[in-house]
């Protein structure tokens, strides 16, 4: 694939004249997301930390009129307030939130190496789509919006030193069908479990390459390929938009090209 994304144009356009915040939004799946909004006939506003990297999407694009960028630490609650008041002061109003943004490797120190601080910063999804929702939720209401949740596989499967990264997607899964009960009929609220999605092509453009993926990395997919961000943006903007999905709430959706079905022995 080209190392420059491009945006895919939905001959639908389901997220015309739609506001939606992308956490994370700069890179990897989140700009999946990004772009797939914008594709959708949406208006994006990108939350991240990297500054650069959101700088260079808002150039790649070229779409001033529809796509923002905003640094935000979701960690933070005065900045994830910031994030909203500027949304709503450039577009006018808020129709979904995406919460994409967190630590992205699931392995991390030993859980009895593991000190309360690293257990706490892997925890930084989990607190980011508290905070963003708490604070975006008042606006979702008014355009009866919707909420998205990216949480991971890892959430139903594991590997050894994965403790808090694990618990952060199992609580994203939980917080996502509790908060839907809670918000609803107003507000619907899903969540995305991906499974292997190569984003190398998807990074700032210091940052970028072409991945590097074996015949068997593809091969042991049951689709017959790795993961793309534009899968897992192709699936937001079904969430996101009430008229394709508007029955759907509270649902956690698997997308890892059928991996977590498959039986594996040991040799």
């Amino acid at each position: 694939m080209p190392l420059t994304p491009a945006i895919t144009d939905w001959n639908a356009q389901p997220l015309r004249d739609r506001v939606v915040i992308v956490t994370g939004g700069a890179q990897g799946v989140g700009r999946g997301i990004a772009q797939a909004v914008l594709g959708a006939g949406g208006s994006v506003m990108i939350a991240d930390l990297d500054a650069e990297a959101g700088k260079a999407c808002l150039k790649e694009w070229a779409l001033p009129d529809r796509a923002a960028f905003q640094r935000a630490d979701v960690a933070s609650e005065r900045s994830v307030q910031a994030l909203v008041k500027a949304t709503l002061k450039r577009f006018g109003r808020i129709d979904g939130l995406v919460n994409n943004a967190g630590i992205a490797s699931a392995h991390g120190t030993a859980l009895a190496q593991m000190t309360l601080t690293e257990w706490q910063r892997r925890l930084s999804s989990l607190h980011g789509a508290f905070l963003c929702s708490k604070h975006a939720l008042p606006a979702l209401r008014t355009q009866a919006g919707a909420i998205v949740n990216i949480a991971s596989t890892r959430a139903w499967q594991s590997e050894p030193d994965s403790e808090a990264y694990a618990a952060a997607k199992g609580g994203l899964v939980a917080f996502t069908h509790a908060l839907a009960l809670s918000e609803g009929p107003h507000v619907r609220v899903n969540s995305i479990s991906p499974g292997w999605i190569t984003t190398d092509a998807w990074q700032a453009p210091a940052r970028r390459r072409a991945p590097k993926l074996s015949r068997r990395d593809h091969a042991q997919h049951p689709v017959g390929r790795v993961g793309q961000p534009e899968d897992i943006g192709a699936l937001a903007v079904f969430l996101l938009s009430p008229d394709l999905s508007g029955f759907i709430s509270g649902q956690d959706h698997v997308v890892d090209g059928g991996m977590t079905r498959k039986m594996i022995y040991a040799p």
